[in-house]
């Protein structure tokens, strides 16, 4: 079997709107931004021979905000030029209360059973709640990037730090 890290999307490989205090989407490809540090982290994880997989709630989808080939052409263009392995998408909101988005742990399963993964080997990093929740579930490592947002914090992940290079250094110690 083999270990993964599975990455949360906005907000740990692309950058996310401050509303309020709490954290949304980009809408179009132009306001897509990958954070910096992420090309590298992503190197160093492939080096460490980690499959790297993001796992991403779209609800903005079902809400009408964007389309869903939008989503599609962002994931496609972060797959590329970041050169992620895989993408496994929610694209449901929680009145559909579905198995894939998180903090279900739906995503993680179905990208488990395709890359063959040990989630014990295996880390999710994300910086809301639900990225941490749906990690402990399957009993992943759990990466919290703590960004101070207005949102309900994790509780209990196994690791804090602020951003996905960080989390990438502490992984090398480990």
């Amino acid at each position: 079997m083999k270990k993964a890290v599975f990455l949360d999307r906005d907000g740990v490989i692309n950058e996310a709107f401050i509303k309020d205090g709490l954290p949304f989407s980009p809408r179009s490809i132009e306001e897509l931004k990958i954070l910096p540090g992420v090309k590298e982290a992503i190197i160093r994880l492939k080096k460490l021979n980690f499959i790297c997989l993001v796992i991403t709630n779209q609800p903005e989808v079902t809400r009408g905000k964007i389309n869903k080939n939008t989503v599609i052409k962002m994931n496609n263009f972060l797959k590329k030029e970041i050169e992620l392995d895989d993408f496994f998408v929610c694209y449901h909101d929680d009145n559909d209360n579905c198995n894939c988005r998180k903090p279900k742990p739906g995503l993680l399963l179905q990208a488990s059973k395709k890359w063959n993964v040990d989630f014990k080997k295996s880390f999710m990093i994300g910086y809301r709640w639900r990225d941490i929740n749906a990690g402990q579930v399957v009993g992943c490592n759990t990466i919290f990037l703590d960004y101070n947002y207005k949102d309900i914090k994790p509780k209990n992940p196994n690791f804090i730090t602020d951003t996905l290079l960080n989390a990438t250094y502490l992984m090398e110690k480990i």
